[in-house]
């Protein structure tokens, strides 16, 4: 979401502060409708929460969200000293793939075993999740996402992430060939995942350059909007705006190979980070988003 704190502070629609509280702590503060930033950042816990269970990737631990006189709403987490992502590009590689592998472990050991998967020394319980979405709201950039659970990955995608996007640009401009192109791609997206097996992984949901980092012990990521999903998605803003090594994605894929149809799909999930940034910061981002629809309905 750093990517888009920026944005927003550029627009004046955000007040973002980092303030370290103590050596071992730091808070970041927004100065939004409070409501508005209690979700953002309630979101943005669970999402570190989550992630954090796992046990894969190091994320920054969560502590707490507080309300802060004046109206500001503030999130209190761990401090990590936090250099730019170099050393340990294929290590990310790795360790986000087995994030993203982690409920489909789950499931299978959980099926060989019969019964709830239990606890390891010093885990917390994480079960199995056979949905598509999430237990709480998360937000990428200001705006809410719908993580409402799913059996159907592309009804997910389809009904949560493109849809609400479309309604804001509708309402915003009443744009006709957006509107028509949507039409015809709803239609074609089914198509897109002929053959494909999808297990909902656990995802960090925006994981751009700007949201990955490194210390001496390897790779960090921060800033999470997190949802089950497919796991192919999380590639999507990853190669947009850059930053990722070719390290990072031939260790990835060592463990997550690419399926048949992989670059068609990353176009289809690039579309709502487009959208995404329409809705955000406006029509200088309609062009990437109709030329991805019109590739896709050929």
């Amino acid at each position: 979401m750093e990517h888009h704190k920026e944005r927003l502070g550029e627009l004046g629609l955000l007040s973002l502060q980092k303030r370290r509280l103590c050596r071992d702590t730091i808070t970041l503060t927004l100065s939004l409708n409070i409501w508005q930033a209690r979700r953002m950042f309630e979101g943005e816990m669970a999402s570190l929460e989550a992630i954090l269970k796992t046990q894969t990737i190091k994320v920054p631990k969560p502590i707490k969200v507080i309300d802060l006189p004046g109206g500001s709403t503030a999130f209190v987490m761990e401090h990590l000293e936090m250099g730019g992502l170099n050393r340990h590009s294929a290590l990310l590689g790795t360790q986000l793939a087995d994030l993203h592998l982690h409920n489909q472990k789950l499931g299978e050991k959980l099926k060989k075993e019969g019964n709830t998967v239990g606890k390891g020394p010093g885990q917390t319980e994480v079960q199995f999740v056979d949905q598509f979405g999430f237990h709480t709201v998360t937000c990428c950039g200001y705006l809410p996402q719908v993580n409402d659970w799913q059996s159907d990955w592309v009804t997910f995608f389809a009904r949560q992430r493109i849809q609400p996007q479309m309604d804001m640009v509708e309402k915003k401009s009443g744009d006709r060939e957006a509107r028509e192109l949507w039409a015809q791609l709803q239609l074609k997206i089914p198509s897109l995942f002929c053959g494909v097996e999808i297990v909902p992984a656990l995802l960090h949901g925006d994981l751009w350059g700007g949201n990955v980092a490194e210390d001496d012990s390897g790779p960090i990521i921060f800033d999470p909007a997190s949802f089950y999903g497919h796991s192919e998605y999380e590639l999507a803003i990853a190669g947009m705006f850059g930053g990722f090594s070719s390290s990072f994605y031939s260790a990835y894929h060592s463990k997550i190979p690419k399926a048949t149809g992989f670059e068609k799909r990353l176009k289809l999930y690039q579309l709502f980070h487009y959208m995404n940034h329409w809705n955000h910061f406006g029509s200088g981002y309609r062009g990437s988003s109709l030329n991805i629809m019109r590739n896709l309905v050929k």
